[in-house]
């Protein structure tokens, strides 16, 4: 798992998404303010989006889960767009199956309590 991680970081390191300091024997430093950068191009990541609108998004980045864009490119908006399409279309699926199984649940223990 370390080494995951490890080899994570420095694939955001390539992508140019964090920058690490450097210590005396060239060994990389991290601060704290690294761990929300981390949560955050995971979060971007596991969205669907890629590093290249990632690597734009970041610097747009106030806080955590807040994205605020001066003069946001086609692109950025056509991915953003369809993310947003996607995650919608997730959520509704994830919504039916929901009200599937509750209503299942209420079915058995319906059919449970009243053995007749």
């Amino acid at each position: 798992m370390v080494r995951t991680f490890a080899c994570r970081l420095r694939y955001y390191e390539e992508q140019q998404l964090i920058t690490p300091g450097r210590s005396f024997n060239g060994y990389r430093e991290y601060e704290e303010g690294h761990v929300d950068r981390v949560l955050q191009i995971k979060g971007l990541l596991d969205a669907g989006l890629p590093t290249r609108i990632i690597g734009q998004i970041l610097p747009c980045l106030d806080k955590p889960r807040s994205i605020y864009f001066d003069h946001p490119t086609p692109e950025m908006l056509a991915v953003l767009e369809r993310e947003h399409k996607n995650l919608t279309q997730r959520i509704n699926c994830l919504t039916r199956n929901r009200d599937s199984i509750a209503e299942y649940l209420h079915t058995v223990r319906g059919v449970v309590a009243d053995p007749s």
